[in-house]
């Protein structure tokens, strides 16, 4: 069973063991979503410090981590959302080992976060994924993701990166 939890300085480690280990794993599938410059550990430091960064764990093992808050970033700006920007929730940096990948995880995470949503009355849920990563676009539309547009990450790829909203009712 996945117990899901804020995640705490001392999970700091893990998190980026974890990223690394996706990173290496999207890579060899020619997937180039991660690299050197993303996530990086001050970036997962940031989120633990803003209490913004949840950890999934088995038998009081991290093996996976997911990132949301209210924030909006900039890039956003340009994007059509459904909704107006009130009360929207921001999903970034969903990760789980690639050993416990394909076990259902990631959906827990993401049932976390939208549950979240929901008992915090925000409006929807957004979130952003690589245009060349086809499973998890394939994953956020059999959540009922509706993708919106196109923003640039220069320093991961030239490759779009495709946004999402979904509405909480």
């Amino acid at each position: 069973m996945l117990e899901i939890q804020l995640a705490k300085i001392s999970d700091l480690e893990i998190v980026e063991e974890i990223a690394r280990a996706c990173a290496k794993d999207m890579i060899k599938k020619n997937i180039f979503q991660w690299n050197e410059y993303y996530p990086s550990k001050n970036i997962f430091k940031n989120d633990i410090e803003n209490q913004d960064l949840y950890v999934g764990l088995i038998n009081s093992k991290v093996i996976s981590c997911i990132m949301f808050s209210s924030f909006k970033d900039e890039v956003y700006r340009d994007i059509k959302w459904l909704k107006s920007d009130s009360k929207n929730l921001y999903i970034h940096r969903l990760a789980v080992h690639p050993t416990f990948q394909k076990k259902g995880f990631a959906s827990k995470m993401m049932d976390f976060a939208e549950n979240y949503a929901k008992i915090n009355n925000f409006n929807s849920v957004r979130l952003d994924t690589f245009s060349q990563n086809p499973r998890n676009n394939k994953f956020y539309k059999s959540r009922k993701y509706i993708k919106l547009g196109d923003v640039y990450f220069p320093k991961q790829s030239s490759f779009p990166f495709h946004c999402y909203e979904k509405l909480i009712t």
